[in-house]
């Protein structure tokens, strides 16, 4: 039995394999072998279910102070196409949907140094007195940081004033790659990896879970992304606050990092060594919105088990080129679940399965 071998039977039996036996795996193994192994432990974990949630996106404001060299959503105050969402008109666009069973409202912009404070306070609070029963998953690592900064406070403050406004979840969105010197290149504006793993840390210990994310397929080595996975492992041992682990697969249309994006292969290596390494992260996405939904069927036979959900208003990757639909009804995102071979289940914000 050869080295790559050893490890894959080493994973089959549930054992934790190291950051070297995972560059090992990516790099020996087949996409097959990858694939089969992969498959094995989510099947063990959720059979043939694959989750989804209805759900809608609130993209408040493209304004940001920041300006990553892979994004193509931001603007700066006074640019042709800039916007922020009004607290009224962020009500309209919730009661405009009143009569759909939503399950959760996904809200994330950019750093706009325009707005108060009490916007987000009173944004959270709109938002539950429409739809009380709603969850709320709002505000990236970065927004919570730059509203510190910004108001003088500390970041647990900050989570623990949103989360008495509304707040039930944090998104995943602002780690993209963990490593300084590629950060340098990437988004030197942004908060550190060590910062956005600090901030998801007290979320955790506020009582507010989180998904977590990487942007892969860029400028990025595979050391980058398994040092990058190995972070989040160690967070989830010591916290155990993350609920979902979401691979982004890089938009490179409209940005200035004039890099090519993940192939194929490359999204479903991705997909499959998430869920073999991220052995205590209870879910693997398939962002469809990012990889395409054909990409994201397949994903769900390489291991991943969550399809995210209907989405519509979303504006971040299609900003960068994603030309995926903005939204799915219920019944085409099942269709799709079902057509790639399994059944799809309705979940919430936190993964309870909806009767």
């Amino acid at each position: 039995m050869n080295d790559t071998q050893r490890i894959i039977e080493k994973a089959k039996q549930g054992l934790r394999i190291s950051l070297k036996e995972a560059l090992q795996l990516v790099k020996a193994a087949s996409i097959h072998e990858l694939g089969r192994l992969a498959y094995q432990i989510r099947t063990k974990l959720y059979a043939d279910q694959a989750f989804y949630v209805y759900n809608q996106h609130i993209n408040y404001t493209n304004i940001c102070q920041n300006a990553c060299r892979f994004c193509a959503y931001s603007k700066r105050p006074g640019q042709d196409g800039a916007y922020t969402y009004s607290i009224d008109q962020i009500k309209e666009a919730i009661k405009s949907r009143i009569n759909e069973p939503i399950q959760e409202v996904h809200i994330v912009g950019g750093l706009n140094p325009d707005l108060p404070y009490s916007y987000y306070l009173e944004l959270l609070k709109s938002i539950k007195e429409i739809r009380p029963g709603v969850k709320i998953k709002a505000f990236t690592a970065v927004e919570i940081a730059f509203l510190a900064d910004k108001y003088d406070l500390s970041p647990a403050r900050v989570l623990q004033e949103l989360h008495e406004a509304g707040l039930d979840a944090l998104p995943g969105g602002g780690a993209e790659v963990f490593d300084p010197l590629l950060r340098q290149k990437l988004c030197p504006e942004k908060i550190s990896g060590q910062k956005w793993l600090n901030i998801h840390k007290k979320a955790h210990n506020l009582g507010i879970p989180t998904n977590c994310t990487m942007l892969f397929g860029h400028i990025e080595t595979w050391e980058d992304r398994l040092h990058h996975l190995e972070s989040l492992r160690n967070l989830q041992d010591e916290t155990g606050g993350f609920l979902c682990f979401i691979p982004l697969p890089y938009q490179p249309a409209n940005n200035n990092l004039k890099a090519e994006g993940p192939d194929g292969l490359d999204f479903l290596r991705m997909i499959a060594i998430s869920r073999i390494f991220l052995d205590n992260i209870p879910h693997i996405k398939a962002y469809w919105v990012f990889a395409g939904i054909k990409a994201a069927q397949l994903a769900l036979w390489y291991g991943a088990d969550d399809f995210d959900g209907t989405i519509v208003e979303e504006k971040i990757g299609h900003a960068a080129g994603a030309d995926t639909p903005r939204g799915l009804t219920i019944k085409n995102l099942c269709k799709f679940i079902e057509k790639a071979g399994f059944r799809p289940v309705q979940r919430d914000t936190f993964f309870k399965v909806r009767a």
